[in-house]
């Protein structure tokens, strides 16, 4: 018998919302309205990070909208909000995270993951991340996010693998990328590297994320999440485009 054909990676590249007004005449056509962006974007990428939802709740009909609106292949994360990790540090939160997990879940087919950003001020503890992620009704589709490096250890390494939670590799002026793999999906956030949300990612660069992507898919994960959080001037549509490419 044959052996069976090794799994297809898939690489989700996007950015980190898509309602920047920045954007019109750079990205999106100067004549078109607002209200066909979505569609726009999705005739670009395969895939979008929702920031909106870490600073204000959604009506069910607007998840319901986001779902319809997507076209088939199309795939969300979702930002988890600022009241579970910024607010309450992640403590307290069981109620909270439920809400949104079922929220998040009215995008059915679209829902591919959740952003969980652990906030800065919050104590180092894996045992307080993996409290937190028990919570989801699916720990396994959330990603987590530190912007602290001490957070990177093994203790919490472990945590994420053992419950299958994705680690979300941050490029920024503070963090220099790392390669963490915790489950078969891996994820990169890119905020630019000499400045916050306003950095232009050179060729080089791209073809250096590019070829950690590819590592990445060689070392298990059958999915690559790549969101350009650099939205000033237009660069993460830009940058987006570039590295897709580079990945085609």
């Amino acid at each position: 018998m044959d052996p069976s054909p090794a799994i297809q990676p898939q690489y989700f590249v996007g950015t980190s919302g898509w309602t920047y007004d920045h954007w019109k005449g750079r990205f999106y056509p100067q004549t078109m309205a607002k209200s066909h962006w979505f569609d726009y974007y999705a005739s670009q990428f395969a895939s979008v990070e929702i920031n909106a939802t870490f600073y204000r709740t959604f009506k069910d009909q607007t998840y319901q909208m986001w779902r319809e609106r997507a076209p088939q292949g199309f795939g969300c994360v979702l930002k988890a909000p600022r009241l579970i990790t910024h607010r309450k540090y992640l403590l307290d939160a069981d109620e909270l995270i439920q809400a949104f997990y079922h929220s998040c879940s009215l995008l059915e087919d679209k829902f591919e993951l959740i952003l969980l950003q652990v906030a800065p001020q919050t104590p180092v503890d894996p045992g307080r991340v993996r409290q937190a992620l028990l919570a989801f009704p699916d720990p396994g589709k959330v990603a987590v996010e530190f912007r602290r490096p001490e957070w990177l250890s093994p203790d919490t390494l472990d945590v994420l693998h053992s419950i299958g939670s994705t680690i979300c590799n941050v490029d920024s002026p503070q963090q220099k990328i790392t390669s963490h793999l915790t489950s078969n999906k891996a994820y990169l956030r890119l905020n630019g590297r000499k400045h916050w949300y306003s950095y232009n990612y050179s060729d080089d660069e791209l073809k250096e994320i590019a070829g950690l992507a590819r590592e990445l898919t060689h070392r298990g994960a059958t999915k690559v999440y790549i969101f350009f959080n650099n939205d000033f001037e237009g660069y993460a549509p830009a940058n987006a485009l570039v590295l897709k490419q580079m990945l085609t």
